[in-house]
């Protein structure tokens, strides 16, 4: 009869463990499949909302790209292969290595090389309620890796806000850089790098198709010294395919400036969960 007992008690802690982990990977399942609805900073605009990655989440940035062409005919084509981890409640990590070939012409010549080492993290800080938006902060440390990257290293901090209304939502966001200003003779790569950032952009969700469609418009001054401020303008589109797998693309252009440059942009999103990394029955 004992023994009858404690057969009974593993079978049903067995059963137990196993309603667990597919209720783990059911709810990881469900978060990716809502991933067209957070956009990050380039995917497909500056401009992001104020959400994390969902705790103990992947984030996989397959190879986006990013085409830009500048005065004087020169072509910058990056890609910033990155991933995210969602390693706290409301909080995610990532990094990234932006990857750039450039074409100048047959005056300039062509380089191609790593322009950096970008990581970054995002903390939300509440959920949006009736009478407030949810609010995120975030930092960026640009190393100067690479033969494309700047001389120095550059700290950024930003704050974002999201506000979401019955047809439309809205993001701001707004940032400063900490560093040296380049003197005359440094590298500043070839990464854009700003002293301050501030924008806006409103996008609008259509669920039953996955999808989401933005516009931005934002002020940036780059850390050149005697720089002019540059108004940008931009918008894009991300689409959920699968339930794990998401697309995006974008397209904009400097409107003022000493470049009036214009860029594209496309990349995939890939989210999935590392199940050892799941703390059985519990998902937060």
């Amino acid at each position: 009869m004992e023994k009858e007992s404690k057969n009974m008690l593993k079978t049903r802690a067995r059963a137990a463990l196993l309603g667990c982990t597919i209720c783990v990977g059911w709810a990881v399942g469900l978060n990716a499949q809502t991933d067209f609805y957070n956009t990050d900073k380039g995917r497909p605009v500056v401009i992001e909302d104020a959400y994390p990655l969902e705790r103990y989440g992947f984030e996989l940035q397959l190879a986006p790209l990013r085409l830009e062409r500048q005065r004087g005919g020169i072509y910058n084509w990056g890609i910033e292969p990155e991933i995210a981890y969602g390693i706290l409640p409301h909080m995610h990590v990532e990094i990234g290595f932006p990857l750039v070939y450039q074409d100048a012409g047959a005056l300039q010549g062509r380089r191609t090389g790593l322009a950096g080492i970008d990581v970054s993290m995002l903390y939300n800080l509440n959920v949006e309620t009736a009478g407030l938006p949810a609010m995120a902060i975030a930092t960026e440390l640009a190393l100067p890796v690479g033969g494309l990257a700047a001389d120095q290293a550059y700290a950024s901090f930003k704050g974002i806000a999201t506000r979401t209304y019955r047809w439309i939502r809205f993001q701001v966001n707004g940032s400063a850089t900490l560093g040296p200003t380049p003197s005359p003779g440094d590298d500043i790569g070839v990464e854009e790098v700003s002293r301050w950032l501030a924008g806006l952009a409103i996008d609008r969700t259509f669920p039953l198709r996955s999808t989401l469609i933005t516009a931005e418009i934002y002020a940036r001054d780059p850390i050149t010294a005697d720089s002019e401020v540059e108004w940008n303008a931009g918008a894009g589109l991300r689409k959920q395919l699968t339930p794990r797998l998401a697309i995006d693309g974008g397209i904009g252009k400097r409107l003022t400036g000493d470049d009036p440059s214009w860029f594209f942009t496309f990349g995939t999103a890939y989210a999935f969960a590392v199940r050892s990394l799941i703390p059985v029955g519990r998902y937060q």
